[in-house]
């Protein structure tokens, strides 16, 4: 190139470097820029051969394109394709070089310095003559940097076609040339980079899409009923999507759940459970309203589902059909709380009931109960958890255990205190009521108080029946018969209390009424209108039959065990036969009646 010094010269190759560059610019990929580098350097250089080496993730540099204006006999640079120099082995090669400008050249007398791990090759060129001219065994290096000043390749070139070393103008076109094609060469990795993340993209959205598809496809031909519900905004709570199972399981259409949010359906009493369970991934059994006005017991698995950037999006909920498990547990529960042939609570729910109702505390006989709120009563049986606490008098100077409640369960008017039921517990104490007036005592009765009746004076009363007349009806008719008497007493108990009294069997032909808030005198009336109601004739296989009944009323008071409150109210009912001359105890002390089984 440097033979001729005219500026014609020049120009012209000013136009094939200009026509090379965009050669490498219109590359559509990093192995075909790398070959319009090497193409370039011989076509528009002046140069016999070219290679570059391509640095690697790892650091290290392999050949990764060559390009020779004849292929040599023995063939040439191409045998150095793909062979693998050390980074450490190419920095020494690169620090040992003369420095011509960004270009490295290396003298054939300092070959010592090129590591046996660098390939190399060496053609079979004339020897030089003079000074400057070009040796076989001399090489010349363009480093490539990126523009962040990263090591990108080595452009070598070999062999100019002048014979003689480049002059200064070769040089600089050389590096004019080198960084067009670093350029070329950064451009080429961030397209390939581009590409491939695209492609990782574009495979990320198709697993995406088939895993959308899977997840659309799960939820809306699930066997069970499905919901998505927003956990954020004005819509929060909302159902934003159901499947048709929950559709069909509640009776209403996908357009009406929609609009709704399980809030909307819970039923009042589990409320407070759904609102819990919402509020994080759980699950719940409770019951959801139909569409008919019914309840149906399900049980809700909630799955929060999060967003990595934003957190929490929605809430996943499955919704379980559990109505038949449910029926057969409550039919469970039934089945061990309750007689079998009558339907009436056995005598293990009998002592559970007055269990929840007498606490360990004691109270005076005919002491009045402060309730817990004015004028409210709890009727019996229900759970445990309404009688928790209980109120006592301790401290209350002054107060007059008899006055200020109305049935133990509220102030009377005109009361001296009348606030005190404010800020106690929801327990009530179970007071045995005081008999009045001389010679008031009966077989039903305890010790009575002077002074006229007050109010106050209510409590829990037991009431022990026992059937007379019965073991012969077993006897005689069979015990077919007697099941048939037994159901038929029990109807009639059941008719003759008010609502809110425990009718129990508690074994054989023995049944026990409870009947909280009534007086001695209430007792009694009570105990009449069970007696009237059990005597009269019963029709039972076309026959009539007839038994008696002999009643015991006892009293239950907090501080008393469940044992003692039945078996004083058995000992009443004992008197009261006795006192009727009726048949109680057999040879051996025995009750002549079938006793609980």
């Amino acid at each position: 190139m440097e033979a001729e010094s005219e500026p014609y010269v020049r120009l012209a190759t000013l136009r094939t470097l200009h026509r090379v560059v965009a050669d490498l610019n219109a590359a559509r990929s990093l192995a075909g820029t790398l070959q319009a580098v090497v193409e370039g350097a011989v076509h528009g250089l002046g140069f016999d051969a070219a290679a570059v080496s391509l640095v690697r993730p790892d650091g290290d540099l392999v050949v990764a394109a060559v390009w020779e204006l004849e292929e040599s006999p023995m063939g040439g640079p191409s045998v150095l394709l793909g062979q693998v120099g050390s980074r450490e082995s190419w920095d020494r090669l690169l620090g040992v070089s003369d420095h011509w400008g960004t270009l490295r050249f290396l003298p054939y007398d300092r070959g010592w310095a090129v590591a046996s791990d660098i390939p190399r090759w060496i053609g079979d060129g004339p020897l030089p003559v003079y000074a400057n001219d070009w040796h076989p065994a001399d090489g010349l290096l363009a480093p490539m940097y990126s523009a962040g000043g990263d090591l990108l390749g080595v452009l070598s070139v070999d062999r100019p076609r002048s014979g003689k070393r480049p002059g200064a103008w070769t040089r600089e076109a050389l590096e004019m040339f080198s960084l067009q094609a670093s350029i070329a060469i950064g451009n080429a990795r961030l397209r390939a980079e581009m590409q491939r993340a695209l492609a990782r993209l574009e495979k990320e959205q198709q697993a995406l899409r088939a895993s959308e598809e899977s997840f659309r496809q799960a939820f809306e031909y699930a066997p069970s009923g499905m919901a998505i519900t927003e956990l954020h905004g004005a819509g929060r709570g909302q159902l934003t999507r159901v499947n048709d199972a929950l559709c069909r399981l509640l009776g209403r259409p996908r357009a009406v759940l929609r609009q709704q949010s399980f809030a909307d359906l819970v039923h009042p009493e589990d409320r407070a459970l759904l609102e819990r369970t919402s509020a994080e991934s759980g699950r719940a059994e409770l019951r959801l309203s139909r569409r008919d006005g019914g309840y149906q017991w399900v049980c809700l698995r909630n799955s929060i589902v999060a967003d990595a950037a934003e957190g929490p999006s929605f809430l996943l909920t499955h919704v379980e059909d559990i109505e038949d498990r449910k029926r057969h547990e409550l039919q469970l529960a039934h089945r061990a709380s309750h007689d079998a042939l009558t339907g009436l609570p056995n005598g293990a729910e009998l002592k559970a009931r007055l269990a929840r109702r007498l606490c360990p505390e004691p109270q005076p006989v005919g002491a009045a109960a402060l309730p817990a709120e004015v004028g409210h009563q709890q009727p019996y049986g229900y759970p445990a958890d309404s009688y928790s606490a209980h109120t006592a008098y301790e401290g209350l100077e002054g107060a007059d255990p008899y006055a200020g409640s109305v049935h133990g369960y509220g102030p009377v008017e005109g009361s001296p205190l009348p606030g005190l039921a404010a800020g106690f517990g929801e327990h009530v104490h179970a007071v045995v009521p005081a008999e009045y007036g001389p010679g008031g005592g009966d077989a039903w009765s305890v010790p009575f108080r002077s002074g006229p009746p007050t109010p106050v004076d209510k409590g829990l009363a037991v009431l022990f029946c026992d059937l007379d007349g019965f073991k012969s009806i077993n006897d005689r008719f069979g015990h077919n018969a007697g099941d048939s008497v037994l159901v038929e007493v029990a109807r009639r108990l059941s008719g003759a209390v008010r609502d809110g009294d425990t009718v129990a069997r508690l074994g054989g032909d023995e049944f026990v009424v409870l009947a909280d808030g009534i007086g001695r005198d209430e007792a009694k009336d009570l105990a009449h209108r069970l007696r009237n109601a059990i005597i009269p004739p019963m029709r039972i296989d076309g026959r009539a039959m007839r038994v008696g009944v002999s009643l015991g009323i006892g009293w239950a008071g907090c501080g008393m065990s469940i044992e003692e409150v039945l078996h004083t109210a058995d000992e009443r009912m004992y008197d009261e036969k006795r006192a009727r001359g009726g048949a109680v105890r057999g040879a051996r002390g025995e009750r002549s009646h079938r006793r609980a089984g």
